[in-house]
């Protein structure tokens, strides 16, 4: 009987800790719900989802999304293209080339990228890589797209390096010896056999680096500036949706004003955006899985 006892309260607190993060996602889409739909109430939302000026705090508002969007995917894909690539060799070198004593050191070296709090990674992109990039782009800005995206390429190159390295652990040996039996070389198999097998489980970490970069606040907060403006030039200063946030939650913003409501609609679209790119990434983990089970 004391047994089944301890059992119940084990099994109870158990459901408890795994209902907290369920109840903690549905009070964050209902809040967000909740203010959103109170904005919309004073914005049509085609304004809001196709307007190509924003500036709620103005005196003459606008709410047109799209300046922040721009900027936000503007800053995504330069991370993109600089962690893709480099996460991407970084992993095939530590899965089929790197012998075990320098994976086992390497590894935790690149993750500790990771560890780097965003702030610190932000203030490198303002005081470092800005400087050392207007030496060769004079026209750069003090505040632009390309310095943060670079910096944030950096932040993410662990988990592109990482997951795509244990996707392609996780390729059966076998491939790699049949193509080596048919007189494949390392590069050969690498490139022509265990990429294309782990593929979907690289695109899965592809697809979170990218979820990762887009709701990056502090480093677009500190180096991109707080302009927002519809271009795709990375060397003008920018303002994505993360920023903006930030921005307004400072305190100046009076509480229940339609200013303030504008980082509920805001966060509302960058939480519909991330989630997404999450439900693709998860989509193509499970696939991968479900090929080498």
């Amino acid at each position: 009987m004391q047994t089944r006892t301890v059992e119940w309260f084990i099994e109870r607190a158990l459901f408890l800790c795994a209902a907290v993060s369920v109840f903690t996602t549905v009070g964050i889409i209902g809040v967000l719900a909740f203010e959103t739909a109170a904005f919309l109430r004073e914005v049509p939302l085609l304004s809001f989802l196709f307007g190509t000026e924003w500036t709620p705090l103005f005196a003459n508002k606008q709410f047109g999304v799209l300046p922040l969007v721009a900027g936000t995917v503007l800053v995504s894909a330069i991370a993109m293209v600089v962690a893709l690539p480099m996460g991407l060799l970084s992993a095939i070198y530590l899965s089929e080339y790197a012998p075990s004593r320098v994976r086992r050191i390497v590894k935790p070296v690149i993750e500790v990228l990771a560890g780097i709090p965003t702030v610190v990674y932000g203030y490198f992109a303002l005081q470092f890589v800005t400087p050392l990039l207007q030496q060769f782009f004079p026209t750069l800005s003090g505040f632009n797209a390309l310095s943060p995206g670079i910096v944030m390429g950096l932040m993410i190159l662990p988990l592109v390096s990482s997951l795509s390295e244990d996707a392609m652990q996780a390729v059966p040996r076998g491939l790699r010896e049949g193509a080596y039996a048919l007189g494949a070389t390392r590069m050969q198999t690498s490139l022509q056999v265990v990429v294309p097998a782990a593929l979907s489980g690289i695109t899965a970490a592809f697809i979170l680096a990218v979820s990762r970069a887009v709701g990056e606040t502090m480093i677009v907060a500190i180096a991109a500036g707080q302009q927002p403006r519809l271009t795709a030039n990375p060397f003008v200063p920018i303002e994505t949706m993360t920023a903006y946030i930030v921005q307004v939650s400072l305190g100046d913003t009076p509480h229940g004003t339609i200013e303030y409501r504008t980082i509920f609609a805001v966060g509302m679209l960058l939480f519909l955006m991330t989630f997404s790119l999450n439900l693709v990434s998860n989509w193509l983990r499970d696939r991968f899985r479900e090929e080498y089970a």
